[in-house]
This record gives structure tokens, C-alpha cells and sequence, in this order.
């Protein structure tokens, strides 16, 4: 029997955007669709050098195109005309310079190449020096304006990526008319939008990245910014105070991208949110329970009544925010800036001679790929010794607890009888290591933690690195069964949105797919885990202190 409503949920992610439709009534898939960025891919735009990373907005434009038509075709013309509404999640904070009318900049001509004229995603570091700026400015004001974002601004949020291109780039500045979010940009362009004065801004970027905040009724005021730098004179003033929240409706499709995707223009289009959030979502998460949201980077998730929340900060997170994952509901972020992207860096590092040895594409890519597999394998056989290798995770810098873009992973304990599994292990446990000192600070300050979703894909890729995460975290770790849950959490707003649900527990309850693994830790290991995270604990210490700049 067929269903009588259907949903689009839209990730875009790091690499490429995924596009699901799923059944309303139960969540169940019906189809999906992966693009993967064609210039992302090539590397253009990028320089990991300078911390630079940027996307083009056609990279994002071409990608939903193709996903939602490729879904379309497969589902067939029963399926097509029962969409009721899309919701899209996005990396964050990923903003972009856009002209009055809401056209990214990169969009036009003279700007086509321009990498500061593109989306800045969100692992995007170059903004550091005005990052450090921002801190040192908020200390001058009687309000503490950071507060509600853990007490310490971030070279990957919005206003230090602005300030970073308003300064480095006189043509882009001399056109800007405003800074846009990527979760707030494509809800735009496909309800026909046409002027960005107007654009709805969601509360989830707004709140966690832009310090918006209900307490000072909106953004903090003009003179903030301009004290900071007369570059940003006007900036705070364009924004709303108003934001909304994604189980909200920021229109209907357009005529022309109807017609351009092959759906019914009656077809609703929800506010956007961050890809973690509405993968929490998708992930079904509970009052208490961290949902980490494992990738290229992790965040870490909880949400609280408000209620409980009243007079409470966590420092050195990226945020408590009313509404940014479940409406009505308290929302805490945190993360690490380099996880999956640690293990893909070991294993680029070892595969260097193959790429450069090795002429048979098939045949090389064929066996990079076994690498991390092959490691994992080994790196299990291996005793868990107290003493050994050992690696601090800031290969991408620190997101929490206490933001420092600047600083850089290490690997100690290195003697002639290392061998790459015990470089990989040591690796692995940094990031376990570093997941626990994020829910050390939550429980600490007064949010306590019950145990641990995990989502994404290592979550459900690696029994390794999730059996070690349980023992290193000593609680255990429940995997949710879909393969695309922040798709999932956007179409389960979508169903909201649609009038389908009354609320997106509603929604999470009916359409979850449950969850198909629990891993427990294993108290004989957590005991040796527990010296060895001292250990951990000591050493980033000495790194923080001889390298960083906010020493």
C-alpha cells in the first residue's frame, strides 16, 4: 500500500550532499542520492597550508539538482506527487558573502574564482588572529556576550570568518551586503527569495555560531562590532532579531526551482539547521544522552528541559541554545575539530608511495582503501600496555572543551619497535581520549550524561573505534540503525513543517529507526585507559603551554 505523504530530507555535508525521501508514516527509506562536490573533490579553492577551506556555491546548486531528480526517477511519479515538504541541513558555521539580493558572490562573473567570495566551511581556520581579537575585545563589556557560546569565540564561527574576509579582501568587501549561512541560503534560493533583508535566519547558527542570544533580544548591539572594527559597521544592524527554529516553515517551493527539480510548487521548505543537530534528531536523542555525530570531525550534542538549564553555563563548549536541536528545548554543542579526518591523514601518509609509485589507479585506490580496514584489524590483536605510543587529537586544532584553533596534534612514545597499528591505535585513543574530556566538562558544570548515541559513519562502520571509545568513556554506546540520520532528522522537520506531526518528538518518535548495536565497555581495559588518559591529559598540557598563542 502506498503511502499518502512522502518527505525530502537534504544533507549537505563536508564532501557531498545526500538526498533521501523517506515514507512519513514510519521513516523508512524509499530512495537516496549522493553527489560528490566535483571542485571539493579536485581541491579547488583549498590550502591546507593557510587553513583555508572553500566551497562553491555551485558545487551545492548542481549536487541538490542532481540528488533530488536522481530520487525522483527512482521513486516514480507516485511517490513525486505525495512530497510534502523538504527540510536541509548543512556544515556549519559555513557562511558566504552575498550581494543585497542574496546571490552568493562567487555566483557572479567577476567573483567566479575568487575564494573569499565562496562559502568558508565550517573547518575553515584562516580567521585565527580575528578570533583571538574577539575574545580579548568581549572581556571590555559589562554583558559577557559570549556566555551563551562556552565563554570563548572560535576561528570557525561567522563573525571571526567576516571580520577575516572584510579585511583580506577590499573587492568582496566593497560588494558584500551581508554574511549568510549555508543552511540559511538554500532554504532561500528554493522558496524564490530575492531579497536578503527578508531571508529567515534559523536560530541553530544564529545562536551557537553568531552569538544571538534571546537574553539581549538578538545580536549584541552595533557598537560591539564596531568598537571591534569599523569594517563591520552595519553588519549587526542588517540582521533580524527574530529567528526561527526548524520546525518552521521558510516557504513554499518557488515556480522556476519547481519546475527546475520536477516538483509541485505547493511542496513546503523548513528552516534549515546544522548537519549535527538535525542528525541528533535523526538519531533520535534523549534528554541526558550525548548523541556524537562521528565523521570528518565529531560534534557532540545533548539537549535539557529549560527548566533544568536556568543559571547554567558549560565553558568551553560551542554553546547552549534554546531550540537548536529540539524546539522548546535546550540545546548544548560540542565537538572535536579533526576525527575521521585524523584516520584519513594516517592513512594518506602511508599511502604517499603509492599514489606516487604505483601508475594503475584501480589497483592503487583499490588498496588505500584496505588501509584503515587492515589497521583496525591489527591494531586490535595488539596488548593494551599502560605505557606506549600515545597522540593528542588536535591535528585540526581544539573545538572543545576550550576552543584553540592553533593548536597541533602530537604522537609521543615513538621508539624502533613502532609500527604503523600502533601509530593507528595511539591515534584512535587520542580521539576517544579527547571525546572524554568534552563529557568530563559536561559533567562537571551540572549536565549530567546517562550515555552515548553514536552517529555517522564510523559509528556504524567500526566496531574498533566505537569498543574503544566505550571502554575509554566507561559508558556505554547505543548505534542508531540509519545510515543517514542527519537526512533523516531533516526529513523527520519536514514532516513537522507538513502538518503531519505536531511536534518533531512526535515526528522522531514515529519515523526513528531505532537503534541495531550497543557496545559495553569492558572494566578490565577501562582501568588501564584510565591511566593512560592522565597521561593524555599531561601531555596536551605541555603542548597548550609551549605552542599555543592564548597561553
Amino acid at each position: 500500500m502506498t503511502s499518502d505523504n512522502f518527505c525530502i530530507g537534504m544533507d549537505f555535508g563536508t564532501d557531498s550532499v545526500r538526498t533521501i525521501i523517506v515514507d512519513a508514516a514510519n521513516g523508512g527509506e524509499v530512495v537516496s542520492s549522493v553527489f560528490s562536490y566535483p571542485q571539493w573533490r579536485d581541491g579547488l579553492y583549498c590550502n591546507a597550508a593557510l587553513n583555508q577551506f572553500r566551497q562553491h556555491p555551485s558545487d551545492y546548486i548542481e549536487g541538490m539538482e542532481a540528488t533530488i531528480r536522481d530520487c525522483l526517477r527512482k521513486a516514480g511519479t507516485t511517490v513525486k506527487d505525495r512530497i510534502r515538504a523538504i527540510s536541509v541541513d548543512t556544515t556549519g558555521s559555513t557562511p558566504v558573502a552575498a550581494d543585497k539580493q542574496g546571490l552568493p558572490l562567487s555566483l557572479h562573473p567577476s567573483f567566479a574564482d575568487d575564494p573569499d567570495a565562496m562559502f568558508v566551511l565550517w573547518k575553515d581556520h584562516s580567521a585565527l588572529a580575528e578570533t583571538l581579537e574577539i575574545n580579548a575585545h568581549a572581556k571590555k563589556f559589562d554583558t559577557d556576550y559570549l556566555k551563551y557560546v562556552g565563554g570563548i569565540y572560535s576561528s570557525e564561527w561567522y563573525w571571526a570568518k567576516l571580520l577575516h574576509i572584510l579585511r583580506k579582501n577590499e573587492k568582496v568587501r566593497s560588494h558584500c551586503y551581508s554574511f549568510v549561512e549555508h543552511c540559511d541560503w538554500i532554504p532561500f534560493l528554493l522558496t524564490g527569495g530575492r531579497d536578503l533583508s527578508v531571508m529567515k535566519r534559523n536560530v541553530c547558527t544564529a545562536g551557537h555560531k553568531a552569538l544571538w542570544s534571546e537574553e539581549w533580544n538578538g545580536f549584541p548591539p552595533e557598537s560591539f562590532f564596531s568598537s571591534l572594527d569599523p569594517l563591520l559597521s552595519g553588519y549587526a544592524s542588517l540582521l533580524p532579531r527574530k529567528t526561527y527554529t526548524a520546525d518552521q516553515a521558510a516557504g513554499t517551493l518557488s515556480g522556476s526551482w519547481a519546475a527546475r527539480l520536477g516538483l509541485n510548487p505547493d511542496v513546503i521548505v523548513g528552516i534549515g539547521a546544522m548537519d549535527a543537530h538535525m542528525g541528533a534528531v535523526g538519531g533520535q536523542i534523549e534528554p541526558y544522552y550525548m548523541s556524537k555525530v562521528m565523521g570528518t570531525s565529531t560534534c557532540d550534542m545533548v539537549v535539557a528541559p529549560v527548566a533544568d538549564m536556568q543559571g547554567k553555563f558549560v565553558q568551553g563548549i560551542c554553546g547552549l541554545v534554546n531550540g537548536s536541536i529540539i524546539p522548546g528545548m535546550i540545546g548544548m554543542e560540542a565537538g572535536q575539530s579533526g576525527f575521521g579526518d585524523i584516520y584519513a591523514w594516517f592513512r594518506d601518509l602511508l599511502a604517499w608511495p603509492l599514489k606516487h609509485i604505483i601508475t594503475e589507479m584501480g589497483d592503487r585506490n583499490a588498496i588505500i582503501e584496505k588501509i584503515i580496514p587492515e589497521l583496525s584489524r591489527y591494531a586490535a590483536l595488539l596488548p593494551l600496555e599502560e605505557k606506549g605510543e600515545l597522540s593528542i587529537d588536535w591535528f585540526n586544532g581544539r573545538r572543545t572543551p576550550d576552543a584553540n584553533a592553533a593548536l597541533k596534534g602530537g604522537i609521543t612514545g615513538l621508539s624502533l619497535g613502532t609500527d604503523a597499528p600502533r601509530v593507528f591505535r595511539s591515534l584512535v585513543e587520542s580521539t576517544c581520549f579527547g571525546a572524554r574530556a568534552i563529557a568530563e566538562r559536561f559533567i562537571q558544570q551540572g549536565v549530567p550524561l546517562r550515555g552515548l548515541i553514536g552517529v555517522g559513519g564510523v559509528a556504524r562502520k567500526s566496531p574498533y573505534i566505537m569498543q574503544m571509545m566505550s571502554d575509554v568513556m566507561g559508558m556505554s554506546i547505543k548505534i542508531n540503525r540509519s545510515e543517514q540520520t542527519c537526512a533523516l532528522g531533516a526529513a523527520m522537520f519536514a514532516a513537522t513543517i507538513a502538518g503531519i506531526y505536531s511536534n518533531v518528538e512526535d515526528a522522531m518518535q514515529a519515523m526513528g529507526q531505532g537503534f541495531d548495536m550497543i557496545y559495553y565497555p569492558d572494566k578490565t581495559k577501562s582501568v588501564v585507559y584510565e591511566r593512560r588518559y592522565s597521561d593524555y591529559l599531561n601531555t596536551g598540557r605541555f603542548i597548550e603551554q609551549h605552542d599555543s598563542p592564548l597561553r
